[in-house]
């Protein structure tokens, strides 16, 4: 108890931030429960009104229900951002572990796969992959998939090799054990948490690459409410009604800042210096 105290007093911003990313998270998977309407219903005789007691942060140039749209708009961004994030760690780590543990060819080919994807600039390459494809929120996903998951494979890299000449590697491998097992039970957890912090101050800075696609038009289509396509929605209105971009960019800059604040403090937490 005395050292759950402690814990509390030390990290409380840590603390704080992980209670407003549990409530944004939370009001994302309940959007459908807790908006006042329709997100897509739309109706002509409500367009571009203020905010009002039926439409608390007013209605967009088709008549729709701005908060309902943001409500649901924070499900379609996260899910996608989250995504994003698990496919370039699993992908990043896997080819990254397997490149420094076997070495050699192996180590060769991969490092130079990746090499390949360096020598683009990321967002302008995901822009040309995602034209390639189609616009659509899955489209856009992989398409940063594929230009973000160098970083997890350099850094898993880097890990696996400064772990894998440990005493108890070499134990594992005297002991009889398996390759696999060496690594998803000696290597993997050695190596895992300094990952997790790197995915965690990605989640704000993916948000920030898939809404700039969808306001580019390469993301979700319409109807679909999302903060990066609401943004590009109401850029022709932003002199008779700038909430239309202001409540949208609000809310990419919060989440943002709210994730990226919340990887500082596990980073500063996990830091073996500290």
């Amino acid at each position: 108890m005395e050292n759950f105290t402690v814990f509390v007093k030390k990290n409380k911003l840590f603390i704080f931030l992980c209670i407003l990313a549990v409530i944004l998270i939370s009001i994302s998977l309940s959007a459908n429960y807790i908006a006042p309407h329709d997100p897509l219903k739309t109706n002509m005789t409500n367009a571009l009104q203020g905010r009002s007691s039926k439409f608390p942060l007013g209605t967009d140039n088709l008549g729709r229900c701005l908060l309902s749209r943001l409500l649901y708009g924070a499900s379609t961004s996260l899910k996608m951002t989250f995504c994003l994030v698990i496919i370039i760690f699993i992908v990043g780590t896997a080819l990254g572990t397997i490149a420094a543990y076997f070495g050699g060819i192996v180590d060769t080919i991969i490092m130079r796969f990746s090499d390949i994807f360096l020598a683009f600039p990321g967002i302008i390459f995901a822009i040309a992959i995602a034209g390639v494809l189609g616009p659509s929120s899955m489209n856009v996903v992989i398409a940063l998939a594929v230009v973000n998951w160098v970083k997890y494979a350099r850094v898993s890299r880097s890990l696996v090799m400064s772990v894998r000449k440990k005493e108890y590697i070499k134990g594992a491998k005297m002991g009889g054990a398996k390759e696999y097992q060496i690594i998803l039970k000696y290597i993997l957890p050695n190596i895992i948490p300094s990952l997790i912090v790197i995915a965690t101050m990605d989640i704000g800075t993916m948000m920030l690459e898939i809404s700039s696609l969808s306001f580019l038009g390469l993301g979700a289509q319409p109807p679909t409410p999302e903060w990066g396509y609401m943004l590009n929605e109401g850029r022709n209105y932003m002199q008779t009604s700038p909430g239309l971009m202001i409540y949208p960019g609000a809310a990419i800059f919060i989440t943002v800042m709210i994730f990226n604040l919340l990887g500082d403090s596990i980073r500063d937490i996990l830091d073996p210096n500290q």
